[in-house]
């Protein structure tokens, strides 16, 4: 088989171009850099320059292809307004583009890696794939795009494109350089002195689970169906916590209330850098203050076969591999 993958050099693309490759197929990954094309060369990609936004050079790519994986996005949280238009372009545009010149040449089967978040604010409840959110109230430009995108992939689907959605938690795991990744490290280095939003809750997703669920949803999912690709309900709290014990380290005592984060809302940029989030911090409060983002992967375990390990062993496995 002829796979083409978007986003293949980023955490979770490579971890899935890993297993397409082990499993015999060809695989062309587009890349944006020299570096990306230096990472997909080394797993045994083949790579090729170019944007998911570049319609031309993808109706060209795509011929010959038999299954296209659509992992590329813009994730950042807290963003500034003048960055708006280079997100939707990236999460809104470049979805369309992808999976219109997918359908245009015909592929088998496309898998569209959209996002638990879309869900929104689940309010304390655990949700799954019927679940359609009350409100179109965006907790951050991010949410707003991947929803706009996720709500794209389902109407082609509905059209007959042949098309599975997945839609992976809080992913984490070695070679994760999110904001998660950031506090999981900080915890265990023993570094992690000042709790902030320790009750924003997520489904906490291992990277090697999340890459098999992603080529267990092109070999068994149906299309036009979404799996949830999750694993344990958890809340930011309890991860670093659990860091904390498994490495030996001090649990952080002093907790930062979000009321601080809004007095220094005007010098976002310099704590932004500081805390590791973005220079928005309107947004990053509103997208973490009293939120969960809870779903069950209890369909994509059912019928892909999808198997997420425990947050403990995850986090074990994880602490391992440092």
């Amino acid at each position: 088989m002829k796979s083409f993958v978007t986003g293949g050099a980023g955490f979770l693309g490579s971890a899935v171009v890993s297993r397409l490759l082990a499993r015999g197929d060809d695989v062309v990954a587009l890349a944006r850099s020299d570096e990306a094309a230096t990472k997909l060369t080394r797993l045994g990609a083949l790579p090729v320059r170019g944007e998911i936004t570049d319609a031309r050079t993808l109706d060209q790519l795509l011929i010959g292809v038999d299954l296209v994986f659509h992992i590329a996005g813009d994730y950042r949280v807290g963003i500034k307004e003048s960055d708006h238009e280079e997100m939707f372009r990236a999460n809104v545009d470049g979805t369309i583009i992808v999976l219109d010149a997918a359908v245009a040449a015909a592929v088998k089967k496309i898998v569209y890696v959209s996002t638990v978040g879309v869900f929104g604010n689940t309010r304390g409840k655990i949700v799954d794939e019927t679940y359609d959110r009350p409100d179109r109230d965006f907790l951050s430009y991010y949410d707003a795009t991947k929803f706009m995108a996720h709500r794209t992939a389902r109407a082609r689907a509905a059209a007959g494109a042949p098309i599975v959605v997945v839609q992976p938690g809080a992913i984490y795991g070695p070679g994760d350089h999110s904001e998660l990744g950031a506090q999981i490290d900080q915890a265990a280095r023993g570094k992690y002195t000042i709790r902030a939003f320790p009750e924003l809750g997520f489904t906490a997703s291992y990277i090697d689970d999340v890459a098999d669920g992603v080529v267990l949803a092109q070999a068994a999912g149906m299309l036009g169906e979404s799996y949830v690709l999750g694993g344990e309900v958890t809340r930011l709290g309890t991860v670093v916590d659990a860091v904390a014990d498994l490495t030996g380290h001090k649990r952080a005592r002093i907790k930062l209330p979000s009321t601080v984060f809004k007095a220094v809302t005007p010098i976002g940029s310099l704590v932004g850098r500081v805390m590791g989030t973005g220079p928005n911090l309107h947004e990053v409060i509103r997208a973490s203050k009293d939120v969960t983002y809870w779903a069950t992967s209890a369909k994509a375990e059912r019928e892909l076969g999808y198997a997420p390990r425990g947050l403990e062993q995850g986090l074990r496995d994880l602490l391992a591999a440092r």
